[in-house]
């Protein structure tokens, strides 16, 4: 079977299953996250609390981030082809960037709220419902982030880890907001609009974050420990040496381009066999690599030193 079509078959079974996974991971935590900002938005309007209002119209993103991710597992599954020969994966990437943007632009709402609550248009009333929906609400972000961190981990999924940060900030959003309630109720209404700032200011930090590491692998940054790999290739048999490594891609899919030095007096067919044990022993070793571009060359060293 030709080579390209071998890869492009691996990679399309593998793409495949990861999508199941991760869409049922995004569909769980969409239901959850919806329910979560659901509640915080409309209590906080009907209690005019501008952290708790801030902290569901930052939940709020979380649903729409899902959606988004919905949206983008499905186009970056479908398997290579002609016109991209490595995959549709750095879709995700995309779709994680639009997450940040999200985020940063939610500041603006937030922020908003921020003002009037310092301008005096709106007081806070703080009641025992604010502490148990807060309260709630917390133990369901706690799930969803531990969640999603771990099935990001065990898919090498972009978007999930991405997504999960997003909801981790949420935490400490929440964790604030509840002090803040208990600050108000203590007699410091001022409480209220600054838990408001400090929901606006993590939730822009996150973003930023989310924009950031998602460009990168954008720009094509290296994504594999190039010592690693050098070790793994020097003890396949018939291996003199090994340099100009290059690795590119996302997490659990991994491109490896690597010149490796051989005996000079080998025979093509030779060298052949050994650029296949080069690639099939980088796979075994390292489970991201999804395909390996093996350049053969002659050890120069040993031609002069033989000469």
């Amino acid at each position: 079977m030709n080579r390209g079509i071998r890869i492009n078959k691996s990679l399309g079974r593998r793409s495949l299953d990861r999508k199941k996974e991760i869409r049922k991971v995004l569909i769980i935590t969409l239901a959850l996250n919806f329910a979560v900002s659901g509640a915080k938005i409309s209590y906080g309007y009907l209690t005019n609390s501008v952290g708790i209002m801030s902290d569901g119209f930052h939940s709020i993103f979380d649903g729409v981030s899902n959606i988004m991710g919905l949206i983008g597992i499905r186009i970056s599954s479908h398997p290579p082809d002609r016109q991209h020969p490595y995959g549709h994966r750095k879709y995700e990437t995309v779709f994680t960037i639009f997450v940040g943007v999200m985020m940063v632009l939610t500041c603006i709402e937030i922020f908003k709220n921020v003002y009037s609550s310092f301008g005096g248009m709106q007081t806070a009333v703080v009641t025992t419902e604010s502490f148990i929906i807060m309260i709630v609400t917390l133990g369901i972000n706690i799930f969803v982030s531990t969640y999603e961190t771990r099935m990001g981990k065990e898919l090498s999924s972009e978007f999930l880890l991405a997504d999960s940060k997003h909801t981790r900030s949420d935490i400490y959003v929440t964790v604030g907001v509840i002090v803040s309630l208990v600050m108000i109720r203590l007699g410091f209404p001022e409480a209220d609009p600054i838990a408001g700032i400090i929901v606006g200011i993590v939730v822009a930090r996150t973003g930023f974050m989310i924009i950031r590491d998602s460009t990168e692998a954008l720009v094509d940054r290296s994504c594999s420990d190039t010592s690693a790999i050098k070790h793994i290739v020097t003890t396949v048999n018939g291996v003199k040496g090994c340099h100009e490594i290059r690795s590119r891609g996302t997490n659990g899919c991994v491109f490896v381009d690597i010149h490796v030095l051989v005996e000079p007096s080998l025979s093509v067919a030779e060298g052949h066999i050994i650029a296949d044990r080069v690639e099939e022993k980088i796979k075994q070793e390292l489970s991201e690599v999804v395909d390996v571009v093996v350049h053969i060359e002659p050890d120069r060293e040993t031609n002069e030193t033989s000469g």
